[in-house]
Order: C-alpha cells, then sequence, then structure tokens
C-alpha cells in the first residue's frame, strides 16, 4: 500500500514516512502543492497524508485536482490550523478525515489503517477473494484457511492483484505501487518477475482458487 504525504515541515514530513515504513507501507514526499499536484498525476497512491498550509498554496487546491481528475485515493487532511470552514471544505471534496497538530503517530497510523480499509476493503478488516483471506492490518495470509508465509513484495503483490481481480496491470504501474515512483526510471523491470514466480508457486502450492498470469509484452493478470 501506497502512501504520499504532502508536507512542507521537512522535519515532521520525515518522522512520519520513517514510522509508516516502519509498518511496511510504501511512502512518498512532497515538499509544497506543486510537488503534490506532479506526482498525483503521474502516479496512483492508495492515500494521501495532506496539510492544508502549504507554501506555493492551499492543500485544497490538491484535492480539488484529485476530484477533477476523478482519482479515488484516500485522503487524510494534517493541517495545525484549526479552521471549521477548512475542515468542511476538505471533507466536502472528498477527504476521508482531518487530523489536527500535534498528533501522536499511533493514532496517525490507526486513521491511515482505518482509511485504506474504507477504500480498498470496504471498511472490513479482511479482503477475500475465492478461497483466499488477506488481513492487511496483520500481513497475514489464509489459503483454505491455512496460514502461508509469504515475503514482503510478494505480499504486497497479492494484496495488489486481490484488490484489482481480473484487472490487467502493466510492470510498470506495479513497480512503481510495490517499489516507488522513482521505479519508472529502472533500467530493467525483471525483479518482477522473479517475485510473481514465487508468488504463483505458493499459490499453487497451497491450491489458491486463482492465477496470475503474464500478458506478454504488458504485465500481469489475476485470473
Amino acid at each position: 500500500m501506497k502512501i504520499l504525504i504532502v508536507e512542507d515541515e521537512l522535519e515532521l514530513s520525515r518522522v512520519i514516512r520513517q514510522s509508516l515504513e516502519d509498518e511496511l507501507f510504501v511512502v512518498e514526499s512532497a515538499a509544497n502543492l506543486k510537488e503534490g499536484l506532479d506526482k498525483i498525476i503521474a502516479f496512483d497512491y492508495d492515500l494521501i497524508l495532506l496539510d492544508i498550509m502549504l507554501p506555493d498554496g492551499s492543500g485544497i487546491n490538491l484535492l480539488k485536482e484529485l476530484k477533477k481528475l476523478h482519482k479515488k485515493e484516500a485522503v487524510i487532511i494534517l493541517s495545525a490550523k484549526d479552521s471549521v470552514d477548512d475542515k468542511v471544505e476538505g471533507l466536502n471534496l472528498g477527504a476521508d478525515d482531518y487530523l489536527a497538530k500535534p498528533f501522536h503517530l499511533a493514532e496517525l497510523h490507526a486513521r491511515v489503517k482505518s482509511a485504506i480499509r474504507r477504500k480498498n476493503q470496504d471498511g472490513d478488516q479482511s479482503v477475500v477473494f475465492k478461497n483466499v483471506q488477506l488481513f492487511p492490518d496483520d500481513r497475514k495470509v489464509l489459503i483454505n484457511k491455512v496460514e502461508v508465509k509469504l515475503n514482503r513484495k510478494e505480499y504486497d503483490l497479492l494484496y495488489y492483484f486481490i484488490i484489482r481481480p481480473e484487472k490487467l496491470m502493466h510492470k510498470t504501474a506495479l513497480a512503481e505501487a510495490i517499489w516507488g515512483d522513482h521505479m519508472d526510471q529502472a533500467d530493467s523491470l525483471d525483479f518482477i518477475y522473479s517475485q510473481i514466480k514465487n508468488l504463483r508457486k505458493k499459490l499453487k502450492d497451497h491450491s489458491a482458487q486463482f492465477d496470475i498470469e503474464a500478458v506478454y509484452g504488458v504485465g500481469y493478470k489475476l485470473v
């Protein structure tokens, strides 16, 4: 699951990023409105942590751009400005939650996980496809009710596919979602093949009722 932090307080952004990476999220950051707009236009995220008071404009403008682009990222507004008007406007424009600074990281983590559950799992603690059940908060996988051990990237790939069943995923989009936005600069995406190969073997060995199919020259699809 990939998160974008749009925050101009660099030390706060660093602390939030490190804490979320410790929770095994893929995290990118932007220090101003322009950087944030560039990233949401170029990439997709599961969730955006958005400061309203940015040095080059209001974070509300980023929310408006998300709406214009018909993008579905969950958004949590972070702001020291405890303004009811900003809060109401942000929520009306599609923000999912509002957290006033200063805040405890434990509360932030809980809000992040809750927002992602609502976005990707209809609010459920787990996501189910055929005979496979994933528990994202614990990064646990059951196949036929038996736990299966996956490494970090295998799990991330499986989650990414399961919430997008039968959707063709380009290799570049997979790389950006699982490894971060800078993967578009990689010389080769062969590492995706090896991770998916290992994941497919584990799914087959435990009799999963689906497979991940390679579409030559394009990417992969859960079938």
